[in-house]
Order: structure tokens, then sequence, then C-alpha cells
């Protein structure tokens, strides 16, 4: 039996810091009877798509994602609709899509998730000229994802203490939504359009969601008194935040969200998108091994 082609895309600088034991751990734990690899390093941000992208036009079998959310997301841009499967060593600091797969956080057992996993194939999402793979969204989680950013310093406890500082100062607002054609508003605290359950670190925004299923699941957060901030976050890490009254959940093919000045993240990353989203589905786009 022929062996497989497998390509590790591997970000040096991810999350914290585990993705630095890769090369001992392919060269321990990767099943050498199954596959031939190599090991590509990003450069700079938004070079994962590259290397995905040439992986793929190479008929690589299967292209690894070393890294956090933000290096799966770039993994994944360039693979989508090819022969190549995206496998993942998670690294990062939440690791929402990893999670949401059930891959391990323990890197040799995730390596043995390469060896022995089966692959399927899993919804993407577009919005506007983007695509992902796990959640996006606009409103309260897009600013912490901006501020994030200018933190300076990575991690959860990192994230936690942009959260715990913007929470009491941040308003709710009106999003103008038109939902597989029929229009609505909402008053929002934030609005995510999820295909994976779970931004990352256990925080489920969409308890349900189903990355096989053809829908975006649009979870709408209601504005809220700060003195429920607390039972809301207990909700988010039980999965029960779908059983709060803050929370409605409606499922969708396409949305077009409207709002002047929109700022939105992909997957905890900042983009600036202008007036209107256009989000849709793409069924079945992806494979993943897992």
């Amino acid at each position: 039996m022929s062996k497989k082609k497998i390509c590790f895309i591997v970000n040096p600088v991810s999350g914290i810091g585990r993705q630095k034991v890769i090369e001992k751990l392919i060269d321990e734990k990767l099943d050498r009877s199954l596959f031939d690899y190599e090991i590509a390093y990003t450069k700079a941000a938004k070079h994962a798509i590259e290397l995905s992208k040439e992986a793929a036009s190479r008929n690589i079998d299967i292209v690894v994602a070393v890294g956090g959310d933000g290096s799966v997301n770039e993994v994944s841009k360039g693979l989508i609709n090819t022969s190549s499967a995206m496998a993942i060593i998670p690294t990062g600091s939440g690791n929402g899509l990893a999670r949401h797969l059930n891959i391990p956080l323990n890197l040799k057992k995730a390596m043995e998730v390469i060896n022995t996993g089966k692959q399927t194939s899993m919804d993407t999402i577009q919005m506007n000229e983007e695509t992902f793979a796990n959640v996006a969204g606009v409103g309260f989680d897009a600013h912490i994802g901006w501020e994030f950013a200018k933190f300076g310093k990575r991690g959860f406890l990192s994230y936690i203490k942009v959260i715990t500082r913007e929470l009491s100062q941040y308003k709710a607002q009106d999003f103008e939504l038109i939902i597989d054609g029929k229009n609505t508003i909402k008053n929002a605290y934030l609005i995510s359009f999820a295909n994976g359950s779970q931004w990352g670190n256990n925080a489920y925004i969409a308890p349900t969601a189903d990355i096989s299923d053809g829908l975006i699941d649009i979870a709408i957060l209601k504005d809220f008194k700060f003195m429920s901030a607390l039972s809301i976050g207990y909700r988010m890490f039980t999965k029960s935040l779908d059983k709060s009254s803050f929370l409605e959940i409606i499922k969708a093919k396409e949305v077009i969200v409207k709002q002047k000045g929109t700022i939105a993240h992909i997957d905890g990353e900042p983009i600036e998108i202008g007036n209107e989203l256009r989000i849709k589905i793409n069924p079945l786009s992806l494979k993943v091994i897992c």
C-alpha cells in the first residue's frame, strides 16, 4: 500500500508555545508506515493560506494546521473544495474548532488522531470575501477581538482581562438582518455566525451547532444587565446558553447584516467589513480528519 503524503504547517509563534516540540513529536509519534511527511513554517500573517493552497495543488493527502484558531482558519481557507483533508495539532490558547471536533489538546493524542482518525466532510461559511470554518461575529465579541489584538499578550487570562475591562462599557446595538430573505431588526449585544459550537476554551455560543447540517447557527445574545453577566458566563461554559432567555438561535442558509461601519471577527481575529455582511453556508466543502 502506498504511503499518504502529509504536510505540517507550523505557526512558530502560536498561542502559548507548544508548537516548539512539533518536530520531536512528528519523529516519535507519526506512523511512518502510513505517511511521508514534510514541514512548512509560516513567516507572516496569511502565509498559511498560501502554504495550504500550494500543498493542495500538489495533491498532498493531509495538511495539518499546527497552531491556534487563526492558523486553523488560514489552513482551512486554502483547502476548501479540494481533495486535501485538514488535520489539527492544537497549540493555541482557545482551539475552538479542535475542541468541537473532539481533537485532544494533548499533542501526542492529537497525533494519534492523525494516525488512526477518519476523514469526514464539514461545512464552511462565506462572509463577503472571507471564508471560515468555525465562528465569526459582530458586536461585543468583535469589539473584544479588536481590543485583544492591541493588548499585546496572548492567552486565556489576557482574554478574560480584556473582557472584564470592556464588559461594563459596551452597549448593545441595532442590527438589520435579512435571514433567508426575511427582514428583521435585532437589538443585540453580539451576533455570532456559528458553524462550530464554541469560540474556544469550551465557551459555547451555539451549543447545538452541527458542522455538517448545511446551516449557519445565528446566535443572537440580547441586551442584559451587568448583574446577569455571571449567569450568562456560567451557561456559556456549561454548554447550556441556548436555555437562557438572553440567547436566540436562528438556523439559516444565508444572512445579510446591515449596519454602518461594521467591525467583525473570524475566530477571534478582527476584520473590518464596512456597512454590509453577506454570509452564506458552503455545504460539506472541507475535508477534515477527526
